[in-house]
């Protein structure tokens, strides 16, 4: 149950109608994600924007280590909405249910390429630990093994982007959708 008021699509009107009736065409359909900030219609604008640009523009990171960065970032900060929407959105990419059940059962054992390994580990680095990323030394530890500063720039927006998103959540006390989050375009 939200801990704001959230204003559904049967009973939006105006700007936050025409912003949802977007979404639904361009995404499939409305999650509670979207829902969570109709109190502030042109947020959603925004949001969509930003979280467009950041997961599906050109990128020297694929779209699906894309999604594994969220799935890991949501697992450490205990956002199972976002962690069973990115899992999902993973799936469409890796089609493999036991690679996906253990990468969220513990990402640091599961089946990842030494790439996935370290994005992975990036991702929970900076989403668990920032404070050791205060000087240059742990980014230089990513950038030794071979990642481009526009791969690292990348990859800190997909984990800059769902740490805002999973507080945002988290905050909110938004729940799943009842179809489990089932349905969205990727």
């Amino acid at each position: 149950m939200s801990t704001i008021k959230i204003i559904n699509y049967e009973a939006s009107t105006g700007r936050l109608r025409e912003i949802y009736n977007d979404i639904i065409q361009k995404r499939g359909k409305l999650a509670e994600v979207h829902k969570m900030q109709s109190l502030h219609p042109e947020s959603i604008v925004k949001h969509m924007e930003l979280y467009m640009e950041i997961m599906f523009s050109k990128s020297p990171l694929s779209r699906a280590e894309r999604e594994m960065m969220a799935v890991v970032v949501s697992i450490t900060n205990g956002c199972l909405y976002c962690r069973q929407h990115h899992a999902e959105a993973l799936h469409h990419y890796w089609k493999n249910d036991e690679r996906l059940k253990q990468l969220i059962s513990n990402w640091e054992t599961a089946p990842l390429s030494e790439r996935e390994r370290y994005l992975a580990q990036f991702a929970s680095d900076l989403t668990a630990n920032l404070a050791a990323f205060e000087n240059t030394e742990r980014m230089l530890q990513f950038k030794n093994k071979g990642f481009s500063d526009l791969e690292l720039l990348d990859a800190s927006l997909v984990i800059a982007y769902f740490n805002f998103v999973n507080r945002l959540v988290l905050a909110t006390g938004i729940g799943l959708e009842t179809d489990g989050g089932a349905g969205y375009r990727y």
